[in-house]
């Protein structure tokens, strides 16, 4: 009868540990953005030397995010903006050649499409080293030469999601068009969000600052910068930002060191 059991129960797990791989990861970001608020003891105190992760502007709308664990990860990845060692995880958007390489480095381990070639919403739910990695699909709008008809392609944009370190890092990518409050609720609480501010080739600076407001993330890097003026993306989305202007292209970040007033940080050592 225990040699029946047992048999029984390790076909079950056989057929049990597959389904369990197949399920969605389980984001934090996610799960604290949707937590009812809870009271907190008097005296509390966060704990002391929490991780940190660092961040560098490469250019265009590349950040490299260095883990606690090592990880390297760099966000609408080309090949064309690189810094100090190769990535080991890559995400890519397709609105043209300057967010993408069909051509990546072979040594790159995790090459992440923020697109999908079969007409369906690009799935990215994964956990690699000490990050958690998932997308928000957006649209995009359609560039000259290609002839398919439609002003937009479908879920051709990812909002790509970084969760290490207790911290809930963002990358809108090359968004074009306002959220809705389904992506809102897709993308939960955001810490760090990269932002585009060109105002021209994604979308409106007005409608761009809107997005950034919404989120309330505790600190925003702009990204796809060109000849902005700054000063005019910091008077739409309003007094409540503090400007953080630095000469490095690098900063270190952990969930005890976020700034209590949100704040652009503008980094101009690229």
């Amino acid at each position: 009868m225990r040699r029946l059991v047992s048999a029984a129960l390790a076909l079950f797990g056989a057929f049990l540990t597959p389904a369990l791989a197949q399920q969605p990861q389980r984001s934090e970001c996610l799960a604290m953005a949707n937590a009812a608020p809870q009271v907190m003891p008097v005296a509390f105190r966060p704990a002391a030397g929490s991780a940190e992760v660092e961040i560098t502007y490469a250019g265009h709308s590349t950040y490299y995010i260095d883990t606690p664990g090592g990880l390297r990860i760099a966000t609408d990845y080309s090949g064309a903006y690189q810094v100090g060692r190769l990535p080991d995880v890559v995400t890519m958007n397709r609105a043209h050649s300057t967010h993408y390489t069909l051509f990546p480095d072979r040594r790159i381990p995790h090459v992440l499409h923020g697109w999908s070639e079969d007409g369906k919403p690009a799935i990215v739910s994964e956990r690699i080293g000490d990050t958690f990695v998932r997308n928000v699909t957006t649209d995009i709008r359609r560039y000259f030469g290609d002839d398919a008809g439609a002003d937009m392609i479908r879920d051709g944009n990812s909002i790509f999601i970084f969760e290490v370190a207790g911290l809930c890092i963002g990358h809108l990518g090359h968004l074009h068009h306002k959220l809705d409050d389904s992506h809102f609720a897709q993308i939960g609480r955001l810490d760090i969000v990269m932002v585009p501010i060109d105002g021209t080739y994604t979308m409106s600076l007005e409608g761009i600052s809107d997005i950034t407001k919404r989120l309330r993330a505790s600190v925003v890097l702009p990204m796809h910068r060109f000849a902005t003026p700054l000063d005019d993306f910091m008077r739409r989305i309003g007094q409540q930002f503090e400007i953080d202007r630095r000469i490095d292209r690098s900063f270190r970040m952990s969930r005890d060191t976020l700034p209590t007033k949100p704040t652009v940080i503008i980094l101009d050592g690229v």
